[in-house]
């Protein structure tokens, strides 16, 4: 299996990290986001969507981060990160589906305006910021009562591949600002999270200057 991907991006750090958790075995090909490397003729063979990150495994070409995550498992048989049982599966893969809806556009809108935007010289718009502020806390209160009383999304022992997916949206979380204050299990699940080794091995902060 190879990955295409660039470490910067919030998919691929997503699918990194899962696939570390799952301890799979890969090669990877870097491409440059920000030098619109994912806009080239090679990769768009690949994803015709233009978007990272992209598996390649034989013949198949294969996008979408959550269902590189759930093919990577069933390669590997990791079944405690994507369980077998039927009623747990679907649990994860409801979340998964949730978080490409719903949760990731919640949380990309603070991660452009308090990250990229700066990075780029630019200042946030605190209107745009406002605007999304009742979406992200409705959805941030949906998140925070699923935690409560276990300490991962799916009740599972440990972490599953929808405890990374779900955390990836808001993996700088400090940086975007995201107002966390009133959902105290959304944010000791995010401590565990960050305490995982594939967390801290895939981390981006440092690789776009961030403190």
């Amino acid at each position: 299996m190879k990955i295409h991907y660039d470490p910067r991006t919030v998919n691929c750090r997503k699918v990194l990290a899962g696939m570390k958790l799952m301890g799979a075995d890969f090669e990877s090909e870097n491409i440059d986001y920000f030098t619109q490397g994912h806009k080239a003729p090679a990769f768009l063979a690949i994803n015709p969507n233009g978007a990272l990150p992209a598996l390649t495994d034989g013949e198949l070409k294969l996008w979408e981060s959550n269902a590189i995550l759930q093919y990577v498992a069933d390669k590997t048989g990791a079944d405690a990160a994507y369980p077998g049982d039927l009623a747990v599966r679907a649990d994860v893969n409801r979340w998964l589906l949730w978080e490409a809806s719903a949760w990731f556009p919640a949380c990309y809108v603070y991660l452009v305006e308090n990250v990229v935007k700066p990075i780029l010289g630019a200042e946030p718009d605190a209107a745009v910021l406002e605007a999304q502020a009742p979406t992200f806390q409705a959805l941030a209160e949906i998140l925070d009562a699923r935690l409560a009383g276990q300490d991962w999304l799916c009740g599972t022992p440990g972490p599953t591949i929808a405890d990374i997916a779900m955390a990836s949206p808001m993996h700088l979380h400090r940086h975007q600002k995201l107002p966390l204050a009133a959902h105290a299990n959304l944010r000791a699940w995010m401590d565990r999270i960050e305490a995982l080794e594939c967390w801290r091995e895939t981390d981006v902060a440092p690789l776009l200057g961030l403190d």
